[in-house]
């Protein structure tokens, strides 16, 4: 009798052993919680065109890292809007773009465009909060933001930002609707001044508005010196000396001072942005384009010569 208790009571000791490691086993085998990453965020929230352009480019791993990280993430509406590079390494430019290091809020985004803030890429974003509280990025308002990530924050972007150009002039010289503009810049000495490091806001006329003005290839190309001097004046009436993206042509600016001495430009937003030179009789030129960033500013596109 004694030998069947201690058997019994050894049974019930092994197999009470064997349900404890096999319910310590059951429980080791349970898969921890994925943490809620910036890519995560993403996934669960419908970017997927963001999602796969980050898997294309070799960034998954990078920014389900610790991070923490900044994410500004474009709509997949905002992808279709561009032709997305299908070099990994030009998508990866543009992706580490929209990427900041460290944690930012929106309440503590910059409240001016004194220095731009460096990304992933090395590049800077110029960021800026209103008083309204509204953000913007090179210009692009920020959809949503603070959407919280276990390693970071993502805001939400309606346009995909494209690194900038080397300066306002490169931005110029890449696209042929800007032609007569660049012959004009070169003509007039201004080049350099234009591509050196500094903050400048261009309004860009078209190739179109040039001509308009009576300033074609031919007419820029024999300018006298006498016309050489007026057109050097009127360039640098298309400058103001900051940057200044199309969130902040509000209707309450009225005037802006160029690089031309003593003479400002007006601006209305009523109908449609637009700018007014001095000399132009009152009749503005559409801002037809906005926020072509570069590095030593911004430019806005026109189809009407401003004036002094």
């Amino acid at each position: 009798m004694k030998n069947s208790l201690l058997s019994n009571r050894f049974l019930f000791c092994a197999l009470s052993a064997a349900g404890m490691l096999f319910a310590s086993c059951k429980k080791d085998d349970t898969p921890a919680p994925a943490a809620n990453t910036v890519v995560n965020v993403a996934t669960n929230n419908g970017f997927t065109t963001l999602v796969s352009a980050v898997g294309t480019a070799g960034l998954t791993s990078t920014l389900n890292g610790t991070g923490p990280f900044t994410v500004f993430a474009p709509t997949n509406a905002a992808f279709s809007a561009i032709t997305v590079p299908s070099d990994p390494a030009v998508l990866g430019n543009i992706l580490k773009y929209h990427v900041l290091s460290g944690k930012v809020l929106s309440t503590a985004l910059p409240t001016s465009y004194a220095s731009g803030v460096v990304t992933l890429n090395g590049d800077s974003v110029y960021v800026k909060r209103f008083s309204s509280g509204n953000a913007y990025v090179n210009g692009v308002k920020v959809e949503t933001a603070n959407v919280d990530a276990s390693n970071g924050v993502v805001h939400v972007l309606g346009t995909v930002l494209l690194p900038p150009a080397a300066s306002v002039v490169a931005v110029a010289q890449s696209d042929t609707s800007f032609k007569l503009l660049v012959q004009a810049v070169i003509k007039c000495g201004l080049a350099s001044a234009l591509s050196a490091p500094g903050s400048l806001t261009v309004f860009a006329p078209t190739n179109a508005a040039f001509r308009a003005a009576g300033f074609d290839s031919t007419a820029i190309a024999n300018a006298s010196p006498a016309t050489v001097t007026t057109l050097t004046n009127v360039l640098q009436y298309h400058v103001v000396p900051a940057r200044a993206f199309s969130a902040d042509l509000v209707e309450g600016l009225t005037t802006a001072p160029t690089l031309l001495s003593g003479k400002s430009l007006s601006f209305s937003v009523s109908g449609g942005a637009k700018v007014t030179g001095s000399g132009n009789g009152g009749s503005a030129s559409n801002i037809v384009k906005v926020n072509l960033v570069a590095k030593n500013g911004v430019v806005h596109v026109i189809d009407r010569v401003l004036l002094p």
